[in-house]
Order: structure tokens, then sequence, then C-alpha cells
């Protein structure tokens, strides 16, 4: 209902204005007025053509435009050109100057900006202004939420009569609409309907302020594509290159979406189950644009095509799921160009020639910030914009930067693309400063490589003769001997595994002659492994670098050989029994306690094995 109380506001407003005219502003008259409102997108385009006649005797040097406060507020563009007639513009490279004018007497409610004339009008004189102004968030949705089947229906409101504090002789409007679809407008005296086009009038000698409330209904699938934040970065590279990095935060400014989405609905049907999503965005890039990328936190997307000509360079842009009302999406594009297309010279200062807004088509900024990035050194920093934006200035560190590189900051809100104007950034710049980077590196590759020489030739090790270098020594021979040792004791417990395995051979086959040819040959292993232990165990107790861990050492030792002696009982009682064709339980029972202490002297083996190879 919040639309009905902006209209409301509007007829108090106009209602009170319309018993207060200032006479001061009776001497000009607009003789016609034709005012054409393109709806075909999120941006409401308005273009009035106004001939104005100066009919009093003083002259007259400037026109006053009119909006209410609650439309200005989204007045997001506002341009007027001389007309010569037959629709052609005069110059259409030099813009009537525009200021905001507080005229006396009048509310404050109403908005007044003031067109100065380039020659002041004689008494009976007159000329054609054609006056642009763009809206933004002025289509409201109707309903504010509608389901994936739904169609997006918009509200528009305004007057169909010109408001202005001049009297009007003769007006109409055109009303443009993206179909022929209409829910609901305001039918007028003079109202007609041709295709998508709705028109109001002609109507005749209307007063100052006059006014007629019309709203408009209507479908439109158009994207409401919203960039609610736009950081675009130019750098500036004298060895040839311009590179621009766009980050966008984009969220559909629609009819919010309600109810589950379904993918498949979508995928099957889009224009039924989808008509109110967008699902690409078009960037118009310049024409020798390279090196293109476009990615998201996420990494790459691949759902993007270039094509281009000599005039342009087109970057179709595919988020990753479509974008219903209310949802959201980030992504970065990038891309490079040539130098020398966008930075000239002039009176010894160099400077960047750029256009400001984005390149993407039909989208509103609310928040739009364009730094430009110079190279290091550079100074006497000017700036020259085609409309008033807030400015500063940072720094960037950057690869080889010693104090920065200088960046101006330029920040305007409420950005569509009548902005995309070109902008000038001035500065001054060494030549020499660009041997600066070079010379860092190969001053920097040099120092490597002298650093390199002085090493390769350079000894750097410790004396032999010194404590630390004998002492590391007798520690190296310690660790070789203690490693020799755990390879003796890995080959004894392997050994072990082959007896059990010819136990268990005996149970399968019986064979007890293999039996005592496995327990022969491990008795044979098992003393020359003894006698190589001996002289390892001898350098270990001389040693001084070994007295913490010889104690775990010999205790290792001792425990394998503890093993070794119960495997070999264990293994003597089960040969015996078949021998003497002993089996069952009691078999079981002449083992058992043979085979518990065998599980348990394995358990230590294992874990001081780890222990001593840990240290």
């Amino acid at each position: 209902m919040g639309f009905r109380f902006d209209l409301l506001l509007l007829f108090t407003t106009l209602v009170l204005l319309s018993t207060t005219t200032s006479t001061v502003l009776s001497d000009v008259i607009l003789s016609k007025v034709d005012r054409r409102i393109d709806l075909t997108s999120q941006i409401v385009r308005v273009t009035a053509t106004l001939k104005v006649e100066n009919a009093g005797p003083g002259p007259v040097s400037e026109v006053l435009l009119t909006f209410p406060e609650i439309q200005a507020k989204n007045l997001a563009y506002l341009k007027a050109t001389l007309n010569e007639g037959k629709g052609k513009v005069k110059n259409s490279g030099s813009n009537l100057p525009i200021n905001v004018a507080n005229p006396e007497e009048l509310p404050p409610s109403l908005i007044f900006h003031s067109v100065s004339l380039p020659k002041a009008l004689g008494e009976g004189d007159s000329l054609t202004i054609d006056v642009l102004a763009v809206f933004t968030h002025v289509l409201r949705p109707f309903p504010e939420e509608i389901t994936q089947a739904d169609i997006q229906l918009v509200l528009f409101q305004d007057t169909a009569h010109y408001l202005s504090p001049y009297a009007v002789k003769v007006q109409s409007l055109t009303v443009k609409l993206p179909k022929a679809r209409i829910e609901m407008y305001t039918k007028l005296e003079n109202t007609n309907i041709h295709g998508s086009d709705i028109k109001y009038g002609p109507y005749e000698n209307l007063p100052p302020f006059s006014y007629a409330p019309v709203v408009v209904h209507f479908e439109t699938n158009q994207p409401f594509a919203v960039a609610q934040e736009l950081v675009r970065e130019i750098e500036i590279s004298h060895w040839g290159n311009v590179q621009v990095t766009e980050h966008y935060n984009i969220v559909h400014g629609g009819a919010k979406s309600k109810g589950e989405f379904s993918r498949l609905d979508f995928q099957a049907r889009p224009h039924l189950r989808g008509a109110s999503a967008f699902r690409n965005l078009v960037a118009k890039l310049p024409p020798r644009a390279h090196s293109i990328y476009y990615r998201d936190e996420i990494g790459n997307i691949s759902t993007s095509n270039v094509w281009g000509d000599p005039k342009k360079t087109e970057l179709l842009i595919e988020p990753r799921y479509p974008l219903f009302g209310g949802w959201r999406t980030t992504f970065t594009i990038g891309y490079g160009l040539p130098l020398q297309d966008f930075l000239f010279g002039s009176e010894g200062k160099r400077f960047l020639n750029f256009s400001f807004g984005s390149p993407i088509n039909d989208l509103v900024t609310d928040n739009l910030i364009v730094k430009v990035v110079l190279p290091e050194g550079s100074g006497d920093i000017s700036v020259s914009t085609p409309f008033p934006v807030k400015q500063g200035q940072e720094t960037k560190i950057s690869h080889l930067d010693v104090a920065g590189r200088p960046v101006v900051v330029l920040e305007k809100t409420n950005v569509v693309p009548e902005h995309n104007q070109y902008f000038q950034v001035y500065y001054r710049f060494n030549k020499l400063s660009m041997l600066r980077e070079p010379f860092m590196l190969i001053s920097g590759f040099f120092i490597l490589f002298v650093s390199c020489i002085v090493y390769m030739h350079v000894d750097l090790s410790i004396s032999k003769s010194s404590a630390s270098y004998l002492a590391k020594l007798q520690w190296d021979e310690v660790r070789a001997t203690i490693q020799q040792v755990i390879s003796i004791i890995n080959q004894c417990l392997s050994k072990h595994e082959r007896l059990e395995a010819s136990l268990h051979d005996l149970s399968r086959t019986g064979d007890v002659q293999a039996c005592k040819t496995a327990r022969k040959t491990a008795d044979s292993f098992f003393k020359e492994y003894s006698k190589e232990l001996k002289p390892l165990l001898s350098f270990l107790q001389s040693s001084p670098q070994a007295t913490q861990i010889l104690p775990k050492v010999e205790e290792l030792v001792a425990k394998e050989k503890e093993l070794q002696e119960r495997l070999i009982a264990k293994h003597s009682t089960i040969v015996d029994c078949y021998e003497k064709k002993i089996g069952g339980r009691e078999l079981e029972n002449r083992v058992a306690s043979h085979q518990l202490k065998v599980v348990a002297l394995k358990q230590e083996v294992d874990d001081l094995l780890d222990y001593v190879e840990e240290i």
C-alpha cells in the first residue's frame, strides 16, 4: 500500500501549489510539451520535448524543471539539450547546464532544477529543449512476492499532465510498455491504447502545477539486475597494458520469490516456470579487450561466451544459477586493454580517458566505486568528470613497489547506463621511473648469483677437531650400530614366524620330519646372529653417547632371547606330541602355557623396537 500513500502525498502537495503559484514565473509559457515514458526495462526513462516561449517583457535566461520530492529521490540522471526542430538535436555534445534551484514562496516538497539557456529569450522569442530524466527503483512489484510459476507484475505512478510551474498550452503523454498485456491503467479523457503504448492527450490550456494522476499495472519480465555495490579497478602499466577488474554484488530487484524452487521445472519450461528470473547478462567491452576472465569465490565459471568485431567486444555472463526475485550473486570479471587506446599526452602531462559506468546492459548500480591505479612515482594528479562524484585518494602496494602506487578513488550512488561517459585522470610521470623495476630485478638476480658463488666457495663446515664435531661422529656411530641391532632383531622375528608356519604345516600335513628340519635351520640361524650381536653390544657398552639408550637395547636383546627360547620349547612340545600321537585336549593343555608367554613376549619386543627406533 506504499504507492497509494506516496500518490496521496503528491496530490496534497499539488493542490496546495495550485493556489500558491508565483507571478514571477508567469512570463514563461510552455506552448507545446511532448512527453514519452519508457517502461520497457527496470530503468524508467522520461523524455520531454519542451517548446518554451517568453510572453513577458523581460529577458528569460533559465527554465525550471519540477519533480516531486518522492520522485526526485530516485532521479539518477538529468540532461537537457537544445533542439532545432524535427527531432534533431542541435549539438549533442553541448548539454545545457543544470543546477538545483530553490525558488521563493514554493514548498520544499517539490524539487526544482534550473536549466541555463545559452542565450536569454527576449519578448516573444521561443526555443525547444529536449529533457531526459532517468529514474531507478520506481517500478514497484505488485504483488511483492510471487512463486516460480507466476509472472511479474509491477506498478508505475505518475501524472498525465506535465508538472511545471509554467502554464502549458498543449501537451501529450505516451507510456511505452514492454508487452501489450496490461492488468490495469488509469483511464482519462483522450486516452488511447496502440499495441503496448498508452497515449494520454492532447490536453490544452493547462494551468501551472496541473496534475492528473495515472497508475499503470502491467507485466514485465525484464531483468531487474541491481548491483548493490560495484568496484571497478583500472590499473595502468606503462609497459603497454590497462588491466580492468570489476567486482559485482548483484541482486534481483524484482518481485521476491516465495515457495520452493524446482530446477527440473525450470529446465523443462523456463518461459513458464521461471519467466521472472534472468539467466544471463551482457557486458559490452571495448573493441580490443583481451585476456578476459569471469569467476567467483569458488573459481572460474565456464558458462560464458565472448564474441566481438572491430567496434565492440561482447561478454555473455551466465551465473551458476538463475536469479529469481531477491536472490543474490557475486562474481568478478577482468580484461586487459591496449594502453595506446586510453592513455594520451597533453601539455606535459599524461591522462587516462576511460568510461565511468558498468559495461553491463541495463544494470542499476546503487553504489559504484572506480579506482584508478597509477604507476608508482606519479604526481600532480587531477580528475575531470562529466558529472559530480565523490573523490578520494589512497595507496596500493604491489609487486616491486617501494612507496606504493597512488590510487584515485571515485564514488557515486544511483548509477545508470547514461553515466557510462568518459572521464579523465591527469598526472605527471618521469620516464626514468620506468627503469626502477627492471633495475630492481637485475640487482636482485645479481645479488642472488653472487651469494651462490660465495656460498659454493666458502667452507662453512664445523672444525673436525672440535668437541661438538667429535661428539656428532660418535653419535652417528651409535646410531649406525643400533640400526644393525634392530636389523638383526627383525631377522630373528622373521625366523620366529617361519617356525610358527612350520607348526601350521605340521597340523595340516602331519609331516614331522619337515618340522624338525625347520627347527634345525632356525637353531643354526640363531647361533650365527647371536655371535653378530656380541661385538655390537660391546661397542654400545663402551660408548658414552649410548648411555641413555643402552638399557633399552639390552632389554630388547634379552626379551628377544627369551621369546626365542619359548618358541623353541613350544615347537619341541608340539613335535613330541605328534610323534607320540598325542592330540586333542591334552596337546592344547601342554602348549597353552608356552603360547600365553609367547604372545606376551611378542608384544614387549614390539614395544621396545618402537621405542628404540623413535630414539
